[in-house]
């Protein structure tokens, strides 16, 4: 059995992953931490876990260190750089569900998380947790930068595309929808509930940090610098994100052409599902999975270039999230990729 452990286990991303985790046949969980809630039974906070009789308990790397092979890393964006690295250097393998190893630019990441990063060259040896992408290096990889929920679903939208020459790379426009669980546990008064019901806001537009990640990431799968417009969204619902990616087309193409061209680039992937033609993905369809859904339209209306539309829906908490970090444990260990995912959809 490969022990591991979740860092940061009382808040929404990392509850879902120790749910997951206690469930996988061929893991045992050995650590949990939270601050906040050390001491108490994970059941005192998630009455889910009423059969559990783990503890919370706080954060001493020395002393979990020697509790576990594997460590997933749910702790807030700047603070994950010294625990990587010190379970790094402990030879210990770790997945990472900060943003402080997904961007390989030291002096990108000090602009847009505005701290210098200390552990810069570790950014080298940290592979980008995207199963469908980098499935060769995550096995043989030490270190995981596990994805941002909004590039999941905009760079699995755009992938099978990049590598051709019929589009205008510079013309992308990602326009994302999430629900507030995106936002984490922690009070925020623009989460709370009397700020959100029945309501619907743009935020962060052209400062949002997860840009330079779709944007890194979009520009190694299409070997150039793209530049993009990513407008996230903030709507009343618990889990989900959709997002509509538009992208003008240089060249006559067809929709079918492009649909075979999207069947082929995801056809042994396990949790990514093209849509027949005419069908809408929608958050509630993969709530509680960890698939991705997506559709492809292609817009002829404009009487200059073609636009192709493609919506992909996710749910921020498992593909955008957790649900991807054990995917990607699977792969590292050898296990069946579908192992302790495959869960049929909440509904409604």
């Amino acid at each position: 059995m490969l022990k591991v452990a979740v860092l940061g286990g009382s808040g929404y991303t990392g509850s879902e992953l120790v749910r997951l985790l206690l469930k996988h046949p061929d893991v045992e969980v050995t650590a949990v931490t939270s601050e906040r809630s050390s001491g108490l039974f994970i059941s005192d906070v998630f009455l889910h876990f009423r059969d559990s009789t783990l503890r919370f308990e706080s954060l001493d790397v020395k002393a979990l260190a020697k509790k576990a092979d594997l460590f997933f890393l749910c702790l807030p964006h700047k603070t994950s750089q010294e625990t990587v690295a010190f379970f790094h250097n402990a030879g210990k393998r770790v997945i990472d569900l900060s943003a402080d190893y997904r961007l390989k630019s030291a002096k990108e990441y000090k602009e847009w998380y505005k701290t210098p990063h200390r552990y810069s060259p570790l950014l080298k040896k940290a592979v980008y947790g995207l199963p469908e992408i980098y499935r060769k290096k995550i096995k043989k990889a030490s270190i995981i930068a596990n994805p941002g929920c909004y590039p999941t679903g905009a760079i699995l939208g755009l992938a099978p595309i990049l590598g051709e020459d019929f589009i205008h790379a510079n013309s992308i426009i990602v326009d994302s929808k999430s629900g507030t669980s995106g936002a984490g546990r922690s009070p925020s008064t623009p989460f709370m509930f009397c700020e959100v019901n029945e309501s619907v806001r743009a935020y962060a537009i052209t400062v949002h940090r997860h840009t330079p990640e779709i944007e890194q990431e979009l520009s190694f799968l299409s070997n150039s610098k793209i530049k993009l417009i990513f407008t996230p969204h903030l709507i009343p619902m618990d889990r989900g994100i959709l997002s509509t990616i538009y992208v003008r087309i240089k060249k006559n193409v067809t929709l079918s052409g492009i649909q075979k061209l999207y069947h082929q680039f995801y056809r042994n992937e396990p949790f990514v599902r093209v849509l027949k033609n005419g069908r809408y993905p929608s958050t509630k369809a993969v709530k509680g999975t960890n698939f991705c859904d997506m559709s492809l339209f292609l817009d002829r209306r404009s009487g200059r270039d073609q636009t192709l539309i493609i919506v992909t829906a996710i749910d921020n908490l498992l593909k955008g999230a957790s649900g991807t970090a054990i995917h990607n444990m699977n792969i590292m260990y050898g296990f069946d990729e579908s192992t302790g995912l495959l869960s049929a959809p909440v509904f409604p």
